[in-house]
């Protein structure tokens, strides 16, 4: 069992409630079109995909964290004191986050985590996959999983497909190929690989970093964890502008990556994506280690 370090801040009661409400509020404004949209029964293609993919409420969002190593004052009368892996503080009233307990339940997942991040921080970023997954997830496929059309139409969006190298190395976009897309990727992804090929280019490996901040629980401080969801949502409207969908009526004008100017462009967002990816992965990282 890996001893908890000791707390090596402490946070007085007001420090740590302005934190607190100050993050509440500013997951309520991230997740504010999600939450109405869902009252009214409503659907968006884009900005709902996050609440979807990773099924996460956005009451995750509002909890807020300290983060390992950090003692809050006067906190062991509130009801956090009933949450799950908090242990009473050096300090009399106080409450700090219980790594121990925590790594004693959720150790194996923590450890596979590490890894994840720590070989895709480790690796240079791969930059010529135009984002294709999304076509792949089409090709010569009648049904689709959205409901707008295609930009090009079928028989156009197949060429596209067919003209290119499809590179894709995250099995979670991977596995949603059509069949006949399957064989004429590069590689063919696995969950149990995921290490092995996961690159800090990769749109999806970068929105990941939000399922990871989630998954890792109270080690991650609030900040970092609505960073994740921030990065993450501006890549899915990378990632959907990108796609064969036509999302004009939504408002989203196409990175049309069957052109030259559309590929430049795509990259040069993804090279933006991938270089906030590894500074948020380097965070998770100490958030693992700390842990």
């Amino acid at each position: 069992m890996t001893i908890a370090p000791p707390c090596s801040a402490v946070l007085g009661a007001a420090e740590w409630h302005a934190l607190e409400d100050a993050h509440a509020s500013r997951a309520d404004a991230l997740t504010a079109g999600h939450r109405a949209r869902a009252a009214r029964g409503e659907r968006h293609p884009v900005e709902d995909f996050l609440f979807t993919y990773y099924s996460y409420k956005p009451s995750v969002l509002r909890r807020w964290h300290p983060g390992s190593g950090v003692e809050l004052a006067d906190a062991s009368g509130t009801a956090r004191a009933e949450w799950r892996w908090y242990g009473p503080g050096d300090a009399p009233s106080s409450l700090a986050v219980d790594g121990a307990a925590l790594r004693a339940e959720r150790g194996a997942l923590i450890v596979n985590i590490g890894r994840i991040l720590r070989a895709t921080a480790g690796r240079a970023g791969s930059f010529g996959c135009f984002g294709l997954h999304e076509w792949a997830m089409v090709y010569r496929e009648r049904g689709h999983r959205h409901a707008a059309p295609l930009r090009l139409g079928q028989e156009a969006t197949d060429a596209v497909v067919e003209a290119h190298d499809l590179r894709c190395t995250h099995f979670d976009a991977f596995r949603f190929f059509t069949p006949e897309a399957v064989p004429l990727n590069r590689d063919a992804p696995s969950r149990e690989r995921q290490a092995e090929l996961e690159q800090p280019g990769c749109l999806h490996a970068g929105m990941d970093l939000y399922k990871w901040a989630v998954k890792l629980g109270p080690l991650v401080p609030g900040d970092l964890l609505l960073d994740t969801f921030e990065l993450a949502r501006d890549i899915r409207t990378l990632d959907m502008r990108a796609s064969p969908y036509d999302l004009l009526e939504w408002g989203y004008e196409p990175v049309a990556i069957e052109t030259a100017d559309g590929k430049a462009d795509y990259v040069r967002a993804q090279r933006g994506f991938a270089e906030r990816g590894q500074a948020l992965r380097s965070r998770l990282l100490d958030a693992v280690d700390r842990g």
